[in-house]
């Protein structure tokens, strides 16, 4: 790969992922930056679906370490890359607006689907997790099924945990709208690191200032009341000229769904 690395946007102990000419993916790890750059303070009570997936071997006291998505009630869906460290030491937190209190719903985890093709081909940056402790009377987040759904103009909105640049309020529930850019728009600038316009969403600023970073990797996009992408990579954060890339929900949804229904 040319230029400058290809990040994957997992949380503090972050892997970069190099997608080589033949789509196969190195890793090397990254020091830690911050998520949800130029974002607002978010509610679980009003997204009681998006969970936090924190890890005992995440260097900062909360733990954190990606986010999911809450897709039925002993299911959650996140980010491939996510998912480097045994089972055992991750645990799903619902309800916690700041993951250095307590209260909310929390599980361990009693198995890991991760898509197949993830590492081999670009692309696939998928899993589906099944909870030990079903999150029951949680709402749940719908798959979108429509690859139609990723046309430039679109707003969906970005969730997750940690850090910011401007005010470094630490592990706090955050959002921020992310605006659909358009695969022509990230298979130009991301030509060398690729960008797969079937298997991606392409969406940010061009001047930058507002995107998802380290830490939200894993955590939902969404977009009309459905689980639209999943946070994946991107060059930096919030850099003009590169926006976040998502794995696109719709392009998985058929994989995806027989999982989570298993």
């Amino acid at each position: 790969m040319t230029g400058k690395l290809k990040l994957a946007r997992a949380a503090f102990a972050a892997v970069i992922l190099v997608a080589a000419s033949a789509g196969a993916v190195g890793t090397a790890q990254a020091k830690p930056p911050a998520p949800i750059v130029g974002g607002t303070a978010a509610s679980t009570a009003q997204t009681p679906w998006a969970i936090a997936l924190n890890n005992s071997g995440s260097p900062v006291p909360s733990g954190q370490w990606c986010g999911a998505t809450l897709v039925k009630a002993n299911k959650i869906v996140t980010a491939a890359h996510c998912m480097d460290e045994p089972r055992s030491t991750y645990t799903a937190i619902q309800g916690r607006d700041k993951l250095t209190n307590g209260g909310g719903k929390t599980s361990k985890i009693s198995s890991i689907w991760v898509d197949p093709d993830y590492g081999a081909v670009p692309g696939h940056d998928v899993a589906v997790l099944t909870l030990t402790t079903p999150f029951t009377g949680i709402a749940t987040l719908p798959l979108e099924t429509s690859t139609a759904a990723d046309k430039a103009g679109a707003q969906p909105t970005v969730y997750g945990w940690g850090d910011t640049f401007d005010d470094r309020i630490q592990n706090q529930f955050r959002k921020v709208v992310v605006p659909v850019l358009g695969d022509t728009y990230c298979g130009d600038v991301y030509a060398s690191e690729g960008y797969v316009a079937n298997g991606e969403i392409c969406a940010g600023y061009k001047q930058g200032g507002k995107d998802s970073c380290q830490g939200d990797s894993g955590g939902p996009l969404v977009l009309n009341g459905r689980l639209f992408g999943i946070v994946s990579w991107g060059i930096g954060c919030a850099e003009a000229g590169h926006p976040g890339v998502y794995a696109e929900v719709a392009t998985y949804s058929a994989t995806l769904a027989t999982e989570i229904n298993s």
